[in-house]
């Protein structure tokens, strides 16, 4: 049987962590069936936060680049359809995957649909329903011209169906006659896959930074909305600031390139001030293993980031959510991640209550940890209709 091909599109970091588990599976399982093409947007283009992936979770490196980098979303967008367009039409590939709600999965989707080759989303599904959020236009978009959809938690799949996608269509699936699945996470797939190979790789990365197990505060900000508001972003890291001192904990904080140049050119001053304060640790951007090391060890971890409040969730450990909403309602639901906003007397309240809470339950939303098995398969099945 001819191989069939499959393109795997990704641009920024998160995705390239996602795309790792499908390719893992394809090697193992698929090599003989599927022939893998990756394309990579350079959305993020940086050795920090895109290349040193590729090599560090052992994933086949791109055949292609469109090296698109940073601009505003119009342009940037726009130069990822062409490019796309361009592999898609040489490749001829049969399916087409993406990942999460960046303007590369809308890219890709675009493109893909206007060449009529199925779209495979996967993290579809997630709604914050605040469409002023750039991702939430990606992910209602993306969801909507895709053929297999593939829900991480009941609640995604159920926003689907009120959407109108039907549950129960037969094959032949199209972008007319679209699959929902509920397929579980692929990144809790990721977590044990990774975690163990954390410990082993990188045990002594904490000591490094002068961290010492479950006695740190983890903290991550890059959403536009926090970065690009000068009072928002100095709100909560003054609130940090502040809990760190007054707890005596260590404040771990890895600066994304948009924070610190948003720090720099709107408020200096805090910025030199968390570089002379003793109990913040600024570190430049970490890998995926570092960061899964930080995240299984931190005694609390604050975010605005999608990803890490899943993963937080994974490690078992609680999480304030440094934003208004989550798409991960499940976790606030369960009372494990707190939504805080930048409000700062919100954000010391839930600091002390999580911290110090015993009873926390971490139940198993995310699937059994063979998201991604089940994903190619339906591919595969799909690619053979």
């Amino acid at each position: 049987m001819q191989n069939r091909k499959l393109l795997n599109i990704v641009g920024a970091r998160p995705q390239i962590i996602k795309a790792s588990a499908i390719s893992r599976v394809i090697r193992k399982d698929y090599g003989d069936r599927i022939e893998e093409i990756i394309l990579h947007t350079g959305q993020h283009y940086d050795r920090e936060l895109s290349d040193v992936f590729f090599e560090e979770l052992e994933i086949p490196k791109p055949d292609y680049n469109l090296g698109v980098g940073s601009a505003r979303h119009g342009r940037q967008t726009a130069s990822m359809i062409s490019g796309i367009e361009e592999v898609i039409l040489k490749e001829q590939p049969e399916a087409v995957i993406v990942y999460g709600d960046t303007n590369s999965t809308l890219a890709a989707g675009i493109a893909a649909s206007k060449l009529k080759v199925p779209v495979v989303h996967v993290e579809a599904g997630l709604r914050s329903f605040r469409k002023e959020m750039p991702e939430e236009i990606n992910r209602l978009l993306s969801d909507h011209i895709s053929t297999l959809l593939f829900a991480p938690t009941d609640a995604a799949l159920k926003n689907l169906i009120k959407e109108g996608i039907r549950p129960d269509a037969s094959p032949p699936f199209t972008i007319d006659n679209p699959k929902i699945f509920l397929s579980g996470d692929i990144m809790y797939d990721n977590s044990l896959f990774y975690g163990e190979l954390a410990d082993n790789k990188i045990n002594g990365f904490l000591d490094d930074l002068g961290a010492q197990h479950g006695n740190y505060i983890l903290a991550t900000i890059h959403r536009q909305k926090n970065t690009d508001n000068a009072e928002r972003l100095n709100n909560i890291l003054q609130s940090l600031i502040e809990l760190s001192v007054e707890k005596n904990i260590l404040l771990v904080l890895p600066l994304h390139p948009r924070t610190i140049n948003a720090l720099e050119k709107e408020n200096p001053k805090l910025l030199l001030r968390l570089n002379n304060i003793e109990s913040v640790k600024l570190v430049p951007p970490v890998s995926y293993l570092e960061m899964i090391m930080l995240e299984k060890n931190a005694a609390i971890i604050c975010t605005d980031s999608g990803g890490v409040q899943k993963e937080a969730h994974f490690f078992r450990r609680p999480c304030l959510v440094l934003r208004s909403e989550s798409e991960w309602i499940e976790l606030v639901k369960n009372g494990t991640a707190v939504l805080v906003d930048d409000d700062r007397e919100t954000i010391r309240e839930a600091f002390v209550k999580m911290i110090n809470a015993n009873e926390l339950s971490y139940p198993g939303f995310y699937g059994n940890g063979k998201a991604a098995e089940f994903m190619v398969d339906e591919v595969m099945q799909m690619m053979l209709q």
